[in-house]
């Protein structure tokens, strides 16, 4: 892992840590390198509860109650979907007191106007879901690499979105439980 990322992930872990705040996860496109990433952190038991990893629709609708009407219309990469799983996975999950959910098509073979299309929502417990919507693009660093090479390009987008998520978790925790 990147350091930069290894240190961002280590920053939400303080947060979450210092807050006491408990968290839980619903992935799809990530396939759960979100939680993997955070359970490399010593202790984090403490404060991570899991992760959900509902990669097909039906799991999406069976584990965390995701109408199948809307992974029809607005369909799966969509605003509602990410909004619906982070809820879900939050009410499946008592002990936590935030989630943050990821749905998106990273690709290969992505139809070209969800081609790194990816939505991200984080709710709290009794308040609003935060969604952002981003395009993820193949971008290399100033010396022409890419972000991790050798990697294929759905895998570095797949890295893009952990480092989004973990940069999302970071702003509502410090805006909802932060900010005086």
């Amino acid at each position: 892992m990147k350091q930069p990322l290894a240190e961002q992930i280590q920053e939400v872990a303080s947060l979450l840590k210092l807050l006491q705040v408990k968290i839980v996860f619903a992935e799809s496109c990530t396939g759960g390198l979100i939680s993997a990433s955070l359970a490399r952190i010593p202790g984090i038991s403490d404060v991570h509860c899991g992760s959900a990893v509902v990669y097909r629709l039906e799991t999406k609708t069976k584990w965390l109650g995701v109408p199948a009407s809307m992974l029809i219309e607005p369909g799966p990469v969509s605003k509602p979907v990410a909004e619906a799983m982070a809820i879900g996975v939050l009410e499946h999950t008592p002990e936590a007191e935030i989630a943050a959910s990821i749905t998106g098509h990273l690709g290969p073979n992505a139809p070209e106007l969800q081609d790194g299309l990816i939505f991200v929502g984080v709710a709290i417990r009794g308040k609003t879901c935060h969604v952002t919507e981003h395009r993820l693009q193949q971008v290399p660093c100033e010396d022409g690499n890419f972000v991790y090479p050798g990697e294929t390009e759905r895998e570095q987008r797949q890295w893009v979105a952990v480092s989004i998520v973990f940069r999302q978790i970071e702003a509502v925790l410090r805006d909802e439980y932060l900010s005086f």
